[in-house]
This record gives C-alpha cells, structure tokens and sequence, in this order.
C-alpha cells in the first residue's frame, strides 16, 4: 500500500468535501500554498506537525489520514501486520525521508492517540527546523540514541531512557549525530 499517495488523497478529499478551498487552508493552517499543493498531488509527505495543522482546519484527528480500517473495538496489531511503512519527510521543501513510521493502530476508528514505532535512518544532515502543534507527545527509544530539541534545552536519550512533553513548545526528534534508533512514539492531538 503506498500510504504517501492516500494521505494526499485523503486531504484533498476532506478539504473538497468540507468546501474549503485550497488557499484557505494554507491560509488557516499557516503552511504555504505550494507546501498545501505539493502534499494534495502526493509530492510530498509532510512531517507530523503540518499534518497535524491540516487536521485541526479540516476537524478531523490525524489518523484519519492514515486510517484503511473502521474498527470500533479493541484493535491488536501482530509484528508481521506492522510492515506498511509511512515515510514523512521532515521538510516539504528538502523532501528528507530518514523515519519510517510504523502505525500501530491505523484500523483503529475514533482513536485520541497515534503509537508507532519509527525507524530512523542512518543521516548525514544536521539542520533541523522545530516546529510545534497542539498535543503531547510520548517517546520511548528501542535501539540507538535519539537527541530531542525541546525548547531552548536538548535532551539526549539512550535506549530505555523516554521523555514526555508537551508538543506546544517548539520541537524536533531526530538521531544522536545522525545514528541509526529506532522508538516508540505515541503522539496526542486533540481534534
């Protein structure tokens, strides 16, 4: 399945359906036009926080961009179910693709949190932009190193180590210089 192309879809979608136009939800969501037209045409796959900006205009939680499923019970995720991937790039405009996201509860309907597991990959870029949005978020690192800018401080966590915070406060998540990690990531926002 090529999750990248059903987002876009999927936001197109919503947006045409809830008759709001293209440069209104630019506009409200406060990412460009081009960065709105790139995503709806599956050029790019946005990193999480304009996703989530885009939930929040159109009134709708961030999974139902992800959703393929409307189970209103309990939803169990096997290890060999979990291997569609959502590759995000962290900057529509350089188009990195270095975390693969494993959704954990994609069928799950009505869902308030969104659990993966992300594979970062191995990067030789250092620049990253924080970004903020509405929410929390959770993370527990597996294997490898994660560093997390929060705010004017950094955090650097080994595996077992995890840090909760709140997602207003302008963040990144990336590797420690650039290493291989991979973590579980629960991420809450509200609708």
């Amino acid at each position: 399945m090529d999750t990248s192309k059903i987002v876009g879809e999927k936001i197109k979608s919503l947006r045409e359906a809830k008759g709001i136009r293209i440069e209104e939800l630019a506009e409200r969501s406060g990412l460009a036009l081009e960065q709105i037209q790139r995503i709806e045409t599956n050029i790019d796959l946005p990193s999480l926080a304009p996703l989530i900006k885009i939930a929040r205009v159109l009134g709708v939680r961030l999974g139902t961009f992800l959703d393929d499923q409307t189970e209103l019970g309990p939803v169990v995720c096997r290890k060999a179910d979990a291997t569609d991937t959502i590759s995000f790039s962290n900057n529509a405009t350089h188009s990195r693709r270095h975390m693969q996201y494993h959704s954990l509860s994609k069928s799950k309907a009505d869902r308030h949190m969104e659990p993966f597991i992300i594979d970062v990959d191995e990067t030789t870029d250092t620049g990253y932009v924080l970004s903020s949005h509405e929410g929390e978020e959770f993370i527990y690192v597996m294997e490898g190193t994660m560093e997390v800018a929060y705010g004017k401080n950094t955090y650097v966590l080994e595996p077992g180590d995890s840090i909760y915070y709140d997602s207003i406060v302008p963040h990144h998540v990336h590797a420690f210089q650039g290493q291989r990690a991979k973590i579980l990531a629960v991420i809450y926002t509200p609708v």
